[in-house]
C-alpha cells in the first residue's frame, strides 16, 4: 500500500494473520509488530502491549547492535525519533499493559508470560 507520501506501508497481510489468530488454538500467542491496520486487530487480542524505552536507550542499542544497520544514519535516527513522537502516543493511548523494555530481557518476558497467565 502507498502512503500519501510516496513511501510504502508494509502493513499486516490481513488474511494471514486472521488466519493465525483463527487457527491459533493452545498456549500463548504473541504477535509483534507496529503496522497501520492493527488496530483493526486489537478485538481479537487479549492484550495489546507497548514495548516502551527511554529514547536514550533505545539510540544506545541501535548503536551497538550488529544485526540490522537501520539507525545507524543519521535520517534514520531522526525518523526514529520522530516516530517516537508521533507515534509513540498513539500506541500508548491505544495499549491494555505497558511494559517498561529497558528492563533486563527476563524481567520483560516474565511480564509478558504473567499477562499471558492472566488470559481468560
Amino acid at each position: 500500500m502507498m502512503l500519501p507520501d510516496g513511501s510504502t506501508d508494509w502493513a499486516w497481510r490481513e488474511p494471514a494473520i486472521g488466519d493465525l489468530l483463527a487457527g491459533h488454538r493452545e498456549g500463548a500467542l504473541f504477535v509483534a509488530g507496529c503496522k497501520t491496520n492493527q488496530g483493526r486487530f486489537y478485538p481479537r487480542f487479549d492484550h495489546i502491549v507497548l514495548l516502551s524505552a527511554p529514547v536514550e536507550v533505545m539510540l544506545a542499542r541501535i548503536a551497538t547492535r550488529t544485526d540490522n544497520p537501520f539507525g545507524k544514519r543519521p535520517e534514520e535516527r531522526e525518523a526514529i525519533l520522530r516516530d517516537l513522537a508521533e507515534v509513540e502516543p498513539l500506541l500508548r493511548a491505544t495499549c491494555t499493559a505497558e511494559i517498561d523494555a529497558s528492563a533486563p530481557i527476563d524481567r520483560v518476558v516474565q511480564q509478558l508470560e504473567e499477562l499471558a497467565r492472566m488470559t481468560p
